[in-house]
């Protein structure tokens, strides 16, 4: 980046800059037109703990500067790309520079592999309950370590800081779920039909499993995922979201801390520009027995086919277009928190977020004056900022994308009553809207919004409200309001959805199983069905019982 004929100059400016600057301990300082070579080795000299530098001023403060990563973990060595190359990640909110990402490539990953190949015999060797506890110390560390990933996760994905800390929360759970579950992975005894014989079945860790994650949930994706591999026995080669590969590496630092052995938990990163080759490694490498992959359906339906090659095991959660039902004797506040809850948290960047709300003719207007005037009053900004409840959308695109969403709604007839375009603070904010005279003719109605929009449609009975629900080639989630205990049964039946919430807008928990049905997906996450993906199911046939031994 320096001219080395530049640097002499470049050290007087440094020096200058020290002494105007009040640096503090335990900040990261990026600071432009300084070199980073030189800063660390003045702040070495000055005995401050300040190790990483870029070429734009900002500012982070973290507890434990160590969780802030910009290297890969392989075989338990932070590590460059092979090539040598890096990418910039960069803070939604500002667009500010939050470091040099590894850009890696299929090379890398298949050095992740052979890590992870090498680590799986000791590791599926080590009894359930040494799992279980270097599992239960992870979650540990994550919980005393809770404010640093919830800020850094602010940083890179753009959400309110006090969803971040309920997201490590709940991310947390998983851990440890599955940290107690890893002792509960039990075979059966079959009754045999055969005389001297015993029939078993016995439940054995798949082996590397190889899995890529979204950034809207920059790790609760990835404990869901980690948490029941390593408990069943099997070690991971993880690729990152580009967009926020800062949760991942940190919970990779924290199991270092804690003990869990290299190659155990490998990390690949990349740019969008390298993760096809990265995807394709890991879905064709024959080392790797699984893929785990959240996502959307077209990328799941690739990685799908590629690992066909090989057979390998899949588990694919992937796009929802969950409609979200408000019936005529449904409580309107309730349903209203509820839509509020299940639409606009992280954004409406959720795969379960309500993508169309239908209400009843009979309570519509109502219904739509409510949610409006809670709507209205979210404050929007960078996450870090008190009172924010919506912050920016990932980057431009996906704000490009929900805008012409609204643009093509608004051409067929809807109506904004609320927000309806891009936000005045700019980069990637949109804002908060709600669309009245929505109908199927629109394309919000047939694909995930992905934004703080939400729209409104009529019905006027049950059967319709059922038809226009399932008019969708996926069935991620579905929600409904009403009083009526004989229709709740119904409906939750009818709805060709994996997930259904009654009455209820936040659905996801460590405790229950999470996946859809259609083009939503293959398997479930969480719950005591989650280890499950993660094991392949053995029988033997043990015969000769009825001889004796002669002595």
């Amino acid at each position: 980046i320096y001219n080395i004929e530049k640097i002499p100059r470049l050290e007087n400016e440094c020096n200058e800059t020290l002494t105007r600057l009040d640096f503090k301990p335990n900040h990261f300082y990026f600071l432009e037109r300084l070199p980073p070579f030189y800063l660390q080795t003045s702040m070495l000299n000055r005995n401050l703990p300040i190790t990483l530098f870029f070429k734009r001023a900002f500012s982070v403060q973290l507890k434990d500067p160590s969780l802030y990563k910009q290297k890969a973990l392989i075989n338990g060595n932070w590590v460059s790309a092979i090539n040598g190359k890096t990418y910039t990640l960069r803070n939604p909110a500002n667009e500010e520079n939050l470091g040099q990402i590894p850009d890696m490539d299929a090379n890398d990953t298949r050095v992740a592999i052979q890590a992870a190949s090498d680590a799986f015999p000791a590791w599926r060797a080590r009894t359930a309950k040494d799992r279980s506890q270097l599992l239960r110390k992870l979650f540990d560390a994550v919980s005393n370590n809770a404010e640093d990933l919830a800020y850094m996760m602010t940083l890179e994905n753009g959400k309110p800081l006090a969803e971040s800390k309920g997201e490590v929360t709940y991310a947390n759970g998983f851990l440890e779920w599955f940290a107690e579950e890893a002792k509960r992975t039990n075979g059966d005894v079959i009754p045999t039909p055969f005389s001297g014989r015993r029939l078993l079945a016995v439940r054995q860790p798949v082996g590397v499993v190889g899995m890529i994650t979204p950034w809207n949930f920059p790790l609760a994706m990835i404990t869901r995922k980690v948490g029941p591999a390593l408990a069943a026995g099997c070690t991971v080669v993880l690729k990152p979201a580009e967009f926020t590969p800062l949760s991942a590496l940190a919970l990779c630092e924290l199991s270092q801390q804690v003990g869990i052995p290299p190659g155990v938990i490998n990390i690949v990163t990349s740019s969008r520009q390298n993760a096809a080759a990265i995807g394709t490694e890991l879905t064709t490498n024959p080392i790797v027995r699984k893929i785990s992959f959240t996502g959307s359906t077209g990328i799941g339906k690739l990685l799908m086919k590629q690992c066909s090659s090989t057979v390998k095991r899949v588990s694919l959660e992937l796009g929802g277009n969950a409609p979200f039902i408000v019936f005529e004797d449904a409580d309107l506040d309730q349903a209203v928190a509820g839509a509020i809850a299940a639409k606009f948290r992280n954004t409406g960047q959720t795969c379960v977020c309500a993508n169309r709300i239908l209400v009843h003719t009979n309570i519509y207007d109502v219904f739509a004056q409510k949610m409006a005037e809670k709507v209205a009053a979210m404050k929007v900004g960078n996450g870090l900022e008190e009172g924010v409840v919506q912050g920016p959308l990932i980057h431009k695109n996906a704000a490009e994308r929900v805008n012409n969403l609204v643009v093509d709604a608004l051409s067929k007839g809807a109506k904004a009553i609320v927000g309806g375009g891009k936000h005045s603070l700019g980069f990637s904010f949109f804002q908060p809207t709600v669309l009245i005279d929505v109908d199927n003719t629109m394309s919000m109605t047939k694909e995930e919004i992905f934004g703080p929009v939400a729209p409104l449609m009529r019905f006027s009975s049950e059967e319709e409200a059922i038809r226009l629900a399932n008019d969708s080639t996926v069935g991620l989630s579905g929600y409904f309001y009403t009083k009526d205990v004989s229709r709740i049964w119904r409906v939750a039946e009818a709805l060709e959805v994996g997930i259904v919430g009654v009455n209820e807008g936040i659905i996801s928990t460590e405790v229950a199983p999470f996946g859809g049905v259609k083009e939503s997906g293959i398997g479930r996450e969480g719950s005591t069905h989650g280890i499950n993906e993660y094991m392949d199911m053995k029988y033997i046939c043990w015969g000769g019982l009825n001889e004796k031994s002669v002595e």
